[in-house]
């Protein structure tokens, strides 16, 4: 049998509650890395902070509101993990706001350099985790080339270890 777009839409915005639980999860792991060190790496941690205040502007776009922050905001490991603290929430709060159709709605919004651009919140969706990820993974390389052991924050370690919801 053939799931209705009901079933579908519901299904595809469980899966995202799950990838935005594992960014949670990934960003906090990088964090508590971070903290351990007594003088982490500057790149690393301008490279969280951009990671946090990539994810505030894309959801202030979603909602149609203003991004407060700049998109490299020179947070300390202290500052971001105050945003992180918020942001799990507020990605929780707007996922769980998206209706049926949520997932296709077009957000029509202005880039960086400030050109128009519309995408689908599903896609939208998709680009901050990957985002984040890759950024993570930058981190990952900074802090070998600096010394340190990098954090593990795969998706697959997190679901085996019973940390992605």
């Amino acid at each position: 049998m053939k799931p209705t777009t009901a079933e579908s839409s519901s299904s595809l915005q469980s899966y995202f509650r799950r990838l935005f639980s594992y960014d949670d999860w990934a960003n906090r792991e990088v964090l508590d890395g971070l903290r351990k060190i007594e003088m982490p790496p500057a790149k690393s941690v301008k490279l969280l902070a951009h990671i946090v205040a990539a994810e505030r502007l894309w959801l202030a776009r979603l909602k149609n509101g203003h991004q407060p922050l700049p998109v490299w905001p020179n947070f300390t490991v202290h500052e971001s993990g105050n945003e992180l603290a918020e942001l799990a929430g507020r990605w929780r709060d707007y996922l769980d706001s998206l209706g049926a159709t949520g997932l296709s709605l077009e957000v029509s919004y202005k880039n960086s350099k400030g050109e128009p651009w519309t995408n689908s919140v599903q896609d939208i969706l998709m680009h901050v985790v990957m985002h984040s990820a890759y950024h993570r993974g930058q981190i990952a390389l900074d802090m070998r080339t600096a010394g340190h052991e990098p954090v593990y924050t795969d998706f697959i370690h997190g679901v085996r270890q019973g940390l992605v919801e």
